[in-house]
């Protein structure tokens, strides 16, 4: 059991490092192009998976975050609050008059059908306007 462990763990971990390696973008790759870090990796079976671990790779996240390109990172939409966006309170209003009108109409409907209902119970033909 203890030997199967000796070729399993470093094989894990070169598993890791090389996945992590390929997954890290080219600018947060430190002290070697990111291509220099694969080979090394998958020559060196021990130390080159704990070098990339150790120096490899830049650990800080980047200050405005990770974009599809460049041109995303530097057009991000600011979020605001619900209270303060403007869009977001006129869809709203708009909401409410639409709830506002639905149920004007139903109560214009529920006191048709009640004059009806008074029509028919005093004996008049509901039919006769």
């Amino acid at each position: 059991m203890f030997r199967l462990l000796m070729y399993l763990i470093p094989l894990a971990l070169t598993i890791y490092a090389f996945i992590d390696c390929l997954n890290t973008p080219e600018d947060e790759a430190k002290h070697l192009p990111k291509i220099a870090w694969v080979f090394i990796i998958l020559l060196f079976w021990i130390v080159g998976p704990v070098a990339w671990l150790a120096a490899g790779k830049l650990r800080t996240p980047p200050a405005n975050g990770r974009t599809p390109s460049e041109w995303h990172r530097n057009h991000r939409t600011q979020y605001v609050a619900p209270d303060d966006n403007p869009e977001f309170l006129n869809s709203l209003k708009a909401d409410n008059k639409k709830d506002e009108a639905l149920l004007k109409d139903w109560e214009a409907d529920l006191r048709r059908r009640e004059e009806e209902l008074k029509r028919r119970e005093s004996g008049e033909d509901p039919r006769a306007d």
